[in-house]
């Protein structure tokens, strides 16, 4: 099966969730892994994310990668947002430490952080997630999904990435208190902000795979009948 949808993301292990996500929607339930593929399919080096907002930098990248491939392409971007902190780490959560991607490094930073603030209402905070979805003749859609809850003194479980270990969501899906790294991926699926984004973009995406489709197959006019004959 050729392509039909193509993720702003470098992480394979993304690409499953999104699409564990959104086969939820019954549309949606014959995507897999050859349907839907990574930029590195493509080849297609990732943008300079310079915008102020979760959604600004989704789109920026749902933008290079439609116009890069002529597919319809979703890209996200998430973070932590910390109320004491005015929302920071926010869009620089990946690479808070000052080197992008190192979760152990970020973890200690913000703990050391927020070490004198041990009241669980001064660490509240929650995960926000921006999904855009950029078609090839110009459609573009943000669904945004947010997950409250308050941050942990020190880590704790094995799942998830990122801030998981130190967060506590407030709506946990069994009456035992666990942090996001704690959940299992489904657990964690059922009541995530990237969760909600995605599931909130879903119809977005049938209309575009739907249009795809349409324009794909749809039959070569006949031409016009010889008004001679």
């Amino acid at each position: 099966m050729n392509p039909r949808l193509v993720l702003a993301t470098h992480n394979p292990g993304k690409v499953a969730e999104v699409i564990h996500i959104l086969r939820d929607e019954p549309t949606l339930s014959d995507l897999d892994q050859t349907s839907v593929v990574r930029a590195a399919h493509f080849g297609v080096a990732p943008p300079i994310e310079d915008g102020a907002t979760f959604a600004e930098n989704a789109l920026i990248k749902a933008r290079a990668l439609s116009h890069a491939t002529g597919l319809p392409a979703v890209a996200d971007d998430s973070g932590l947002a910390v109320d004491i902190m005015g929302g920071a780490p926010g869009i620089f959560s990946a690479r808070w430490c000052g080197h992008h991607g190192n979760d152990a490094a970020n973890l200690a930073l913000l703990l050391g952080q927020l070490a004198e603030h041990t009241d669980v209402g001064q660490r509240r905070a929650k995960f926000i997630c921006a999904a855009a979805l950029v078609t090839p003749d110009g459609e573009e859609t943000v669904c945004v999904g947010e997950m409250p809850g308050h941050l942990t003194t020190e880590a704790r479980g094995g799942y998830g990435f990122g801030y998981d270990p130190i967060f506590i969501p407030d709506n946990q899906p069994t009456d035992v208190i666990r942090t996001s790294a704690e959940l299992t991926p489904d657990e964690k699926n059922s009541i995530s902000h990237r969760a909600q984004a995605f599931r909130a973009l879903a119809p977005a995406i049938v209309a575009a795979l739907s249009h795809q489709s349409a324009a794909a197959y749809s039959p070569i006019p006949e031409a016009p009948a010889n008004q001679d004959e």
